[in-house]
């Protein structure tokens, strides 16, 4: 019997080494269309993670939102036929409602505002996606966004004629531009280019270089010049997954989407300054708000936040976290 044990294992680890385990392959959906800044660092870093992990763990993509809208994907994620998807702070909103934390409207006076609250707060967004039961990959600030519309929008009240869209599941936008007096139309980002086709919608939100990479900016004329949110790509994958992989594959996963996402986010601010020329020279037009202006629109934005704190959009943890952070920098800066 010990003999046959012998030749057992024996066996066993001839077989393993010619037929290696199979390799685990996380697929992602994302919205983002192919041979964008965000496509191609993701795939620099999936090309990582397979040559890191000698082919043990890969990366299967599927852009340009074929697998579906936010919901559609959480619910392929639950099932197995996902792993993992690509999301905006409002998007991932079906995930956790902090993951919007960051598209809090007129809550930010600036990028370097931005870099100081990050080290604080997106710890906390991670914690709140393992509770959930996913792993955050990353999170990459594409910059923030600005209110452009096919129509001069050059006051608060000049919108309230407009027909704006808003993310399908955004709370915190969804509240903005009720405050502000307009019905808004929920639709998933991969319907806006169509919808301003037809008339749906004539007014929408994005960075510069956004507008562009999803061609928007040939169906909008006007932008208003003023800082509406900050916008955010979190790629989530499920737990359950990656508590499967190695300490040794885990980390390589964590390394190689870390230096893709700062390789991104340098990206993201390099090709917003250059979009924003960009969109001048298409003949879109710039309007900046006056002071007595820009105190109506961020009169909107201290109203919305109240309204969703009180919906509870915000967990007291997260809240706790904003209010001192923000505190403890203007403070500073005093």
């Amino acid at each position: 019997m010990y003999s046959l044990n012998k030749i057992s294992l024996a066996l066993a680890l001839t077989f393993a080494s010619v037929f290696p385990a199979a390799a685990t392959t996380i697929k992602i959906a994302t919205i983002a269309p192919d041979g964008t800044a965000w496509m191609r660092e993701m795939r620099t870093a999936a090309d990582a993670v397979k040559k890191g992990t000698d082919g043990r763990v890969e990366i299967k993509y599927y852009p340009g939102g074929v697998m579906g809208d936010d919901a559609t994907v959480i619910r392929k994620i639950k099932i197995g036929q996902l792993q993992g998807g690509a999301f905006t702070g409002g998007e991932a909103t079906v995930i956790t409602p902090d993951a919007q934390v960051y598209s809090l409207p007129f809550m930010y006076r600036g990028q370097d505002e931005i870099d100081k609250i990050r080290p604080k707060l997106d710890p906390l967004i991670k914690q709140q996606f393992e509770n959930a039961g996913y792993e955050l990959l990353g999170i990459s600030g594409g910059g923030f966004a600005y209110l452009m519309s096919t129509r001069d929008i050059k006051t608060r009240d000049d919108l309230k004629a407009a027909k704006v869209w808003v993310p399908q599941g955004d709370k915190a936008a969804e509240i903005t531009f009720k405050v502000a007096g307009v019905t808004p139309i929920p639709l998933p980002l991969s319907d806006v280019y169509t919808s301003l086709q037809t008339g749906l919608i004539d007014t929408a939100a994005n960075t510069t270089s956004g507008a562009i990479a999803f061609q928007w900016h040939t169906k909008l004329k006007h932008m208003v010049d003023l800082p509406l949110t900050y916008v955010v790509g979190e790629i989530v994958v499920d737990k359950k997954v990656m508590d499967t992989l190695s300490a040794e594959d885990r980390k390589v996963l964590d390394d190689a989407f870390a230096a893709g996402f700062a390789r991104l986010e340098k990206g993201n601010r390099e090709d917003n300054a250059s979009a924003r020329e960009a969109l001048k020279q298409q003949g879109i037009s710039f309007t900046v708000p006056d002071d007595a202006e820009r105190k109506r629109w961020e009169a909107v934005g201290s109203e919305a936040f109240k309204e969703l704190i009180a919906q509870g959009g915000i967990s007291p943890t997260m809240l706790k976290a904003l209010n001192a952070t923000l505190a403890e920098i203007r403070g500073d800066a005093k």
